[in-house]
């Protein structure tokens, strides 16, 4: 099978298709709520693996899963000017990130580490418009930094605002997620998002195979309902669907609209870790939640 020539697919996606913004806007929705079961899930899964083995398996497991779906298809290589823009995307979204929020979340509770999400919206949109010079509106970056604020503030205050150690690992991951988000978005304009997380993934096989056996060789697995439930959605629902989802929803949207529903993600998360951690939420959480879907609704409607 050939490649497509690089001439005409630009062309193809040049007029969206008919409800193209309500299935990319459902597209990335479903993303952010897949999302939003990492934090919990990673708690889970370090419940019988070390975040060195947990990280390694995982990007194994699904760069598998990516790969046998590469292979199966016949999709052919990427251009050779696709693949640094792949490694920034296998970088950031599946080595850097992931590595840096489970070592953080030793530490650190799933409230406090939802700061990161919480702040990961307005990050991506600033890196964003200086990857690829968009420009959204004034209302776009009031709405956007309400947004933020409100969700910083809902999380810090979930945590007793202190900072912990685990502060700098949080903030790192939200810099190179940011970046391998953005990249990851540009890319699927110009080739499915599946595939450029799956080449991302497959990028990481050759270090994620002997990682993952050392790993496993110094942090000895106990395997437990929790931890094998926890490592293969971070795998599978974190790792490859729901950027599958993302990455079709940016393309369709926009990065900068696409990156603020994930605002609404810190808040699923911590519900999440109410039903599965049994963390217990304070009266605040209705009200954070309504701001923050208000500044979702203003930022989906802002003209880029």
């Amino acid at each position: 099978m050939r490649a497509q020539s690089s001439a005409t697919i630009p062309t193809a996606i040049a007029v969206p298709a008919p409800g193209g913004a309500w299935a990319g806007t459902l597209q990335a929705a479903l993303g952010v709520v897949a999302f939003s079961l990492t934090f919990p899930a990673t708690a889970w899964g370090l419940e019988g693996f070390g975040p060195w083995t947990l990280v390694a398996v995982r990007c194994v497991l699904a760069a598998a899963i990516a790969g046998g779906c590469l292979l199966a298809l016949r999709v052919p290589p990427p251009e050779r000017r696709h693949w640094a823009g792949l490694a920034v995307v296998a970088a950031g979204v599946v080595v850097g990130f992931p590595l840096l929020t489970t070592l953080a979340l030793q530490t650190s509770t799933t409230a406090h580490a939802a700061v990161v999400v919480g702040l990961l919206p307005l990050t991506t949109a600033l890196l964003s418009a200086l990857r690829t010079g968009t420009r959204p509106s004034r209302t776009f970056w009031a709405a956007a930094l309400a947004g933020a604020a409100a969700v910083a503030a809902f999380t810090v205050r979930q945590s007793g605002g202190a900072l912990s150690a685990a502060d700098a690992c949080l903030f790192a991951a939200l810099l190179v997620c940011a970046a391998g988000y953005t990249e990851g978005g540009r890319l699927a304009r110009v080739m499915p998002g599946w595939q450029v997380i799956g080449w991302a993934l497959v990028l990481c096989l050759p270090l994620a195979v002997p990682g993952a056996a050392l790993a496993l060789a110094y942090e000895p697995a106990r395997l437990t309902a929790h931890s094998v439930t926890g490592l293969l959605w971070v795998a599978a629902g974190s790792q490859f669907l729901g950027l599958v989802v993302w990455y079709r929803g940016m393309a369709a949207i926009g990065i900068p609209k696409a990156s603020q529903l994930q605002l609404a993600q810190p808040l699923l998360t911590l519900v999440w870790s109410v039903l599965l951690l049994g963390e217990h939420l304070t009266p605040a959480a209705p009200l954070t939640a309504a701001a923050v879907l208000v500044c979702i609704a203003v930022t989906q409607r802002a003209r880029s």
